[in-house]
């Protein structure tokens, strides 16, 4: 290889390096505000909250970032294969990444409100739930470091324990609103708090996904997990009273 074509080569790679190093900070951001989201709701801490609102803007601007620098090496390098990939893969993750940030701070919004509240007892699958969906983050961003496929299958297929505590979640908060209005108000926002976890865990899954194709050059199989979403369907009956 000539002196000119090996410095083109280490340029590139380091300029995917550099990609690499921006979406891992910003998995390390997405995942942090997830647990400080949490913890505002487990602690009722307004504060916490709003510094979680704030700091979306950080995984934002990185985002940005990602996207600006990405499409400058598909417009200079034109990479062929699995160069190509490794961009593109950039460019998916970081999106998916910003979703998830922008979840938690949904979840974030939901907490100064349910702070100012009574709390009611369901309150607390919310974080069991959570630390299911933060401990998939942190696993499909290990396979994405270190590059391995098989962890990223092993993340898709555990979405379906998140969606299946979602969907206990959301009969134990029907029932509860329908024994006592009165729990109506905090049992609303503790149902978009659990969707929210569940989209993050959607999210994940997503990214498993990507990892799988960048390392593989092909889909993951889809005759394994289906998606359930059985709370579209659920059907609470009345108590003996007929209430």
């Amino acid at each position: 290889m000539r002196k000119e074509e090996s410095h083109i080569v280490s340029s590139f790679d380091d300029e995917l390096t550099r990609l690499n190093n921006i979406i891992s900070q910003m998995g390390g951001l997405a995942e942090s505000q997830l647990i400080s989201a949490i913890r505002a709701i487990s602690k009722r801490d307004s504060e916490l909250a709003e510094q979680v609102i704030v700091s979306d803007l950080r995984i934002d601007k990185l985002e940005q970032e990602v996207q600006d620098f990405a499409v400058r090496v598909l417009a200079l390098r034109q990479p062929m294969a699995d160069d190509l990939r490794q961009v593109v893969t950039a460019l998916k993750l970081s999106n998916d990444l910003e979703r998830i940030g922008d979840l938690a701070k949904n979840i974030a919004k939901r907490a100064q409100v349910l702070n100012q509240i009574p709390p009611i007892r369901p309150v607390q699958v919310i974080p069991n739930m959570a630390r299911l969906a933060q401990e998939i983050i942190k696993d499909v961003l290990d396979a994405y470091i270190e590059n391995d496929a098989e962890k990223a299958q092993r993340v898709w297929a555990r979405d379906q324990e998140v969606d299946d505590m979602y969907n206990s979640l959301f009969r134990e908060l029907l029932t509860y609103m329908m024994e006592d209005p009165r729990n109506i108000t905090a049992s609303t926002h503790l149902l978009f708090i659990a969707k929210n976890i569940e989209r993050i865990g959607d999210h994940a899954t997503n990214i498993a996904e990507t990892i799988y194709y960048r390392i593989k050059g092909e889909d993951l199989p889809v005759d394994g997990r289906p998606k359930n979403d059985a709370a579209n369907f659920a059907v609470i009956e009345p108590n003996e009273a007929g209430e």
